[in-house]
């Protein structure tokens, strides 16, 4: 067991969801591939425009607030964070530093320090050959950052909570905030300390892009410092980028602290007062919220019996969620809807009419197919098409349920499997299995396997 404890606090970035940019009317498109097109004077920091807020993304933001319990701040004003690079046209970035709209809350039970709203920077190309370009279309696009409390121990733990915050996000339909496509970027501050209770000096890891890259940058820059810390080593604070492909961190430049940037308000922008917007009242963006993840997650669980992993599939899938919520509204019978969600997590490729579905579970609950039936149903019906009580007829699918059928098979494989008899009537119970799957096999899956073993035991009695 290491004597050294990590630390780690989380600031992600996520790009909302909106149809313009922050401050002004450019259109804010992830999907434009074209350079430059989604530009105007203001985004790109011409002198004398001026901003005007976006309405919508200031509540999103809220309403993420709200979502995890957070105070929705009561005044608001945004600042400009002053420092130059070729991504930021103005010169700064309006962000907010003493006023964020939220602070305080919780999910998956790390503290959250604040949710702020500020404006996304261009994009820039380092591999053009020699030259350096810069797409200016991201430039402006309203930006979501929230930043946790140093709670946070060990990588997994840091992996989960993003994905979490990646799927409130969609649940909120506030972003997309998908990781390859920067619409959602995580930074991680690292710090190992031999006392329990204390912070070392804090390592940021920038613009990790990917749940896995996560988890392994955190892992190695935990390792990296408790290496330096073991040898007598001062580890130094400073910014570091992640290399996937050598699955390490690397130095990029010493940490800026918030002095470095110049915070000042923005002169241009007004002051927000949350409680003077109708629209921000916290009554009615609580009302606004869609059943959030953990919620669907105890319903499913309480209401249907689910298994915690199917339950995750149907959380965090929402093609499959609808549907299987689809084929239980149809059922209406927890027996049967659980037999429904084993089939569409372990059979199902693509959602097939839930009519079929929910056709072939009533008949294997009515004893009318085997498992092997339906399974070979759901095949050709996704493969194929058609309508389950026809397919079940024209491939001879239908369970045998009458005795005298179910005798003529038992006696055919008797007769044809003498030694399996003698070994059964000799004490061996897998030879009754054996001859159980041979009549199966026999029958193409149509026998009923309890008819046929209740029918094996009172011959060979």
């Amino acid at each position: 067991m290491s004597k050294y404890t990590p630390t780690i606090g989380l600031e992600i970035h996520a790009e909302l969801r909106t149809r313009t940019k922050m401050f002004c009317h450019s259109r804010n498109d992830t999907e434009e591939k074209r350079p430059n097109v989604n530009v105007c004077p203001i985004c790109m920091g011409h002198p004398g425009t001026l901003p005007v807020i976006n309405k919508e993304a200031v509540r999103q933001v809220l309403r993420i607030g709200v979502s995890v319990d957070g105070d929705l701040a009561d005044y608001t004003e945004f600042d400009r964070k002053n420092y130059f690079y070729p991504d930021i046209p103005k010169g700064y970035q309006i962000s907010q530093y003493k006023f964020p709209l939220v602070k305080g809350g919780e999910l998956t039970g790390v503290k959250l320090t604040r949710i702020h709203l500020e404006e996304d920077t261009a994009k820039s190309a380092h591999d053009k050959g020699e030259e350096s370009l810069v797409d200016f279309n991201r430039a402006g696009v309203p930006l979501m950052e929230l930043v946790t409390e140093p709670v946070i121990h060990d990588a997994g733990t840091a992996a989960k909570f993003a994905k979490e915050l990646q799927l409130l996000l969609r649940y909120l339909e506030a972003s997309d905030a998908n990781m390859e496509k920067g619409e959602m970027r995580v930074e991680a501050n690292v710090s190992v300390s031999a006392e329990s209770g204390k912070f070392g000096a804090k390592v940021e890891v920038k613009n990790l892009n990917s749940f896995k890259s996560v988890e392994k940058a955190i892992n190695y820059e935990i390792e990296r410092q408790t290496a330096l810390l073991e040898k007598g080593e001062k580890v130094i604070q400073e910014t570091r980028g992640w290399d996937e492909n050598r699955g390490e961190t690397f130095s990029q430049r010493a940490k800026e602290e918030s002095h470095d940037y110049r915070y000042f308000p923005d002169p241009d922008l007004p002051k927000l007062f949350i409680n003077e917007v109708p629209e921000f009242d916290k009554k009615s963006l609580r009302e606004s919220l869609p059943e959030l993840p953990w919620e669907k997650r105890q319903r499913l669980g309480n209401e249907y019996g689910l298994r915690d992993e199917t339950v995750e599939i149907f959380v965090r899938d929402s093609k499959w969620g609808r549907y299987f919520e689809e084929v239980a509204t149809e059922l209406q019978n927890r027996e049967l809807v659980n037999i429904a969600s084993n089939y569409i997590v372990s059979d199902l490729k693509e959602p097939i009419p839930v009519k079929e579905l929910t056709e072939v579970v009533r008949m294997l609950a009515d004893s009318r197919l085997s498992s092997r039936g339906a399974k070979d149903i759901l095949r050709i019906i996704s493969e194929e098409g058609g309508i389950a009580s026809e397919i079940a007829s024209s491939r001879n699918l239908i369970q045998k349920n009458n005795d005298e059928e179910v005798r003529k098979l038992a006696d055919k494989i008797i007769h044809e499997n003498e030694k399996a008899v003698n070994e059964y009537r000799s004490g061996k119970q897998s030879s009754l299995q054996f001859m159980i799957g041979r009549a199966m096999k026999e029958s193409k899956g149509s026998a009923n396997p309890q008819m046929l073993k209740k029918m094996f035991e009172e011959i060979l009695r």
